[in-house]
């Protein structure tokens, strides 16, 4: 055990389906560091704040946050800001699955390397396949070729965003990390103010991790695996994609330099 202090995040908003297996194995498996784990529920109404502190909510380890409100993924995150005294902090879904001590692997990794300020696992799917996610920063030809993907080989443009024609095998510096689970120093997290929450979703880890690389690195780190279930809503849900859009549209603005 490393001794090392590492808090986490879940912001939960109708996540009944996958936050139980989430947290069963997270908490199962997660025995490394000194951890603590805040749930933030924005306003859920399928029964996940009950599900939460019926089975959570006598673990010393977990604190339940209920604003009563949403004001969306970012906001959700950093209601914790002022609770926070560890050394890192994780910023984690409510549908991923981790089947080792991954927390453990990425504080080691970052003590190792004080100059990295983020650090970004390799994502797989349940199955084992590779998530292709963007490690560049996002552009509209970069995001037009993700949207139009389809169930063969990535395209020349998805690959360059994903930096697939890269070694990945080893630790890489990136451009972006998704926000599904991301391991960051706590003094820089408080430092920034957390996520910018005019993003109330999408583009708000793109924005995080822009925000990192002024001061310090981004790194993908391949040693350290969790799975994604990744539903890609945006797809399916036009209300979601509306506010993707939105995000997308200030994320070009605020960035354009």
């Amino acid at each position: 055990m490393t001794g090392c202090k590492v808090s986490g995040c879940i912001v939960t908003h109708n996540n009944m389906r996958t936050i139980d297996k989430t947290l069963q194995t997270l908490l199962g498996e997660t025995r490394g560091v000194d951890f603590k784990l805040y749930i933030v529920d924005n306003f859920s109404t399928d029964g996940t704040p009950e599900l939460l502190r019926r089975k959570y909510g006598d673990d010393p380890r977990v604190e339940i946050l209920e604003p009563h409100t949403n004001k969306g993924f970012g906001a959700g995150h950093n209601l914790v800001l002022p609770l926070l005294d560890s050394e890192f902090h994780a910023i984690i879904n409510p549908d991923v699955i981790v089947r080792d001590d991954v927390l453990e692997k990425m504080a080691v990794y970052m003590r190792g390397n004080p100059d990295v300020g983020l650090l970004s696992p390799h994502i797989r799917f349940p199955d084992g396949r590779d998530q292709i996610l963007g490690k560049r920063d996002p552009t509209l030809r970069y995001l037009v070729a993700s949207r139009l993907r389809g169930h063969g080989e990535p395209s020349r443009l998805l690959r360059e965003y994903a930096m697939l024609d890269e070694d990945l095998s080893v630790p890489r510096d990136i451009e972006n990390a998704t926000g599904c689970f991301m391991l960051i120093r706590t003094d820089l997290f408080r430092e920034l103010g957390g996520f910018d929450p005019h993003y109330f979703m999408y583009f708000e880890d793109s924005d995080l991790t822009r925000t990192v690389r002024l001061t310090s690195r981004a790194v993908y780190y391949p040693d350290a695996c969790i799975y994604h279930v990744w539903g890609r809503e945006s797809k399916k849900n036009s209300k979601l994609r509306r506010i993707q859009i939105r995000s997308m549209l200030y994320y070009f603005r605020k960035w354009r330099r």
